[in-house]
């Protein structure tokens, strides 16, 4: 560990959650009422997929990024079967990883619970217990594939944000906002909202602050955070937070949480900025080749730090092995 991070820790964060878990399943039937998952943006199946991606997304920190004082799993009542491989590879480690329940970041707003959304859960991350100040955020999705230092997350004690500038999206708005017209007053269908973007998701987190025509928009890398920064801001705005995380899933008038931080950096005179630094798999019902192109990319490019790979559990087991191997051997464990 170096002095920079003994005197100014960095832990880590990951959120996860087994769909095929019954009890999980169970609570979701309970919050969708009846409904068909099709008709409630973020309900979708493969939110909640679990292919074991977990146990190389903290190992991959483990290995690429032992600067981290400690990796806290956040989930809802559910335990990960991931510590015998840490025990196996990183004995030293084992006590570095704690699972955290929901109940515990949303210990203030527990009447929201339980909760299948990402973005109320990452609204909450930065009241885990013990934290530290400086921290990054993941989910099971994101592996780090090549040594890290410090200073590609934090500089001089404030976050790295990895992504780029982009212009409102004027016309995605426009288009939602047509759409809900029709669908709320021709289709009398009340209950309808666009889908939560990405982007919307983005912009949101900018308009919200007070940007009103560009917004950085993030990347699907480990966010680097200020607990305080955040803790500063929604001590005093507390009505933001808590429409935030009302919502059992996704819903279109909410931020993108990793983007809400940034622009609070941003507003707060931070800048820096830095470039995404990862590869995306989309692997699910791609063409022959289309995951060797990206792995050969991955092992080319020595600037690339991070691959996100998306719905692996939808992948035939052929794939979800060729993924996993890859992982595997690019851990050198």
């Amino acid at each position: 560990m170096t002095y920079s991070t003994r005197k100014q820790p960095i832990d880590a964060v990951i959120t996860w959650v087994d769909g095929n878990d019954p009890i999980h399943q169970s609570k979701m039937d309970n919050a969708l009422k009846g409904k068909t998952r099709k008709y409630i943006p973020g309900a979708e199946k493969t939110r909640f997929g679990n292919a074991n991606e977990l146990k190389y997304s903290t190992l991959s920190l483990l290995k690429f990024a032992p600067f981290i004082r400690k990796i806290f799993i956040v989930t809802d009542s559910q335990y990960p079967n991931i510590q015998d491989d840490i025990e196996k590879t990183f004995p030293d480690r084992v006590n570095d990883v704690q699972v955290i329940d929901h109940k515990e970041i949303f210990r203030d707003h527990l009447e929201f619970l339980p909760t299948f959304n990402s973005r109320s859960i990452e609204a909450l991350l930065w009241k885990i217990k013990d934290l530290s100040e400086n921290f990054i955020y993941l989910s099971d999705d994101m592996f780090v594939i090549r040594p890290l230092k410090p200073q590609d997350l934090f500089l001089e004690g404030r976050p790295v944000m990895r992504g780029k500038w982009l212009v409102r999206p004027v016309l995605r708005n426009l288009w939602n906002a047509l759409n809900t017209k029709m669908q709320h007053k021709l289709l009398k269908n009340k209950a309808f909202q666009p889908k939560p973007s990405f982007h919307i998701g983005q912009w949101n987190s900018a308009k919200a602050l007070g940007f009103k025509w560009s917004y950085f928009f993030s990347s699907h890398t480990p966010h680097a955070v200020n607990k305080n920064t955040l803790k500063n801001y929604f001590d005093k705005h507390p009505d933001i937070l808590t429409n935030q995380v009302k919502y059992k899933f996704r819903h279109n008038s909410q931020f993108n949480c990793a983007s809400f931080f940034y622009h609070l950096e941003i507003k707060s005179g931070n800048t820096n900025f830095a470039r995404p630094s990862f590869i995306s798999l989309h692997p699910f019902n791609r063409w022959d080749g289309y995951i060797e192109k990206k792995l050969n990319r991955c092992e080319s490019n020595s600037k690339l730090l991070f691959i996100n790979i998306q719905s692996l559990e939808l992948c035939s087991e052929e794939n979800q092995k060729k993924l996993k191997e890859w992982l595997w051997k690019n851990l050198g464990l």
